[in-house]
């Protein structure tokens, strides 16, 4: 069987306004605040794009959850095996929701707080401010949840450290200059 190239264009229907600006100010996952600079789970908002259709997400009202898919535009590369935040060892990118990632795509799960005008009003983000949403899907709990599936390597991780035991941001460290002999 050869394998085929198809290319494909996507274009975000929408950005984040968030309070997040750097990478290291935002959770690692979007239930996960602690080490945040407030603590707390943080509101903000999606924007759509100039004349996108209000039509195309006002069924929205009424789903508690929303899934975000979005492009980690600010990526710079992938590697085969990454070294997560929690600890313990290189793992398969693939085995990983690390944002540098082979075609830089994430997906994130948010509360959904309100449509208002051409925007949704949204708690619980993960997400740097002025990230592109390429689509977004209602979270369906009968579809979308499986909490009795295993979780890999994470599973060991979470016997050991606790369940959801992820670090909060990390913070920049000093950088430290030598004085000139």
């Amino acid at each position: 069987m050869s394998e085929s190239r198809i290319p494909f264009a996507f274009h975000p229907i929408a950005h984040v306004r968030s309070p997040y600006a750097r990478r290291i100010d935002a959770p690692h996952q979007s239930t996960v605040v602690a080490g945040t600079e407030s603590g707390d789970v943080v509101e903000a908002v999606i924007e759509f794009v100039a004349d996108f259709p209000a039509a195309a997400f006002r069924d929205l009202a009424g789903f508690e959850r929303i899934w975000l898919l979005f492009v980690f535009d600010r990526s710079e590369g992938w590697k085969a095996e990454v070294r997560p935040p929690r600890g313990g060892g290189k793992r398969s990118v693939l085995a990983t929701r690390s944002p540098h990632r082979p075609n830089a795509l994430g997906l994130s799960a948010v509360s959904l707080v309100a449509i208002e005008g051409n925007t949704l009003r949204v708690r619980g983000i993960d997400l740097l401010d002025g990230t592109p949403i390429l689509d977004i899907k209602p979270y369906v709990p009968y579809a979308d949840a499986f909490p009795t599936s295993a979780a890999g390597w994470i599973d060991a991780l979470d016997a050991q450290q606790g369940r959801q035991s992820a670090p909060g941001p990390k913070r920049p460290r000093t950088k430290v200059i030598a004085p000139k002999a």
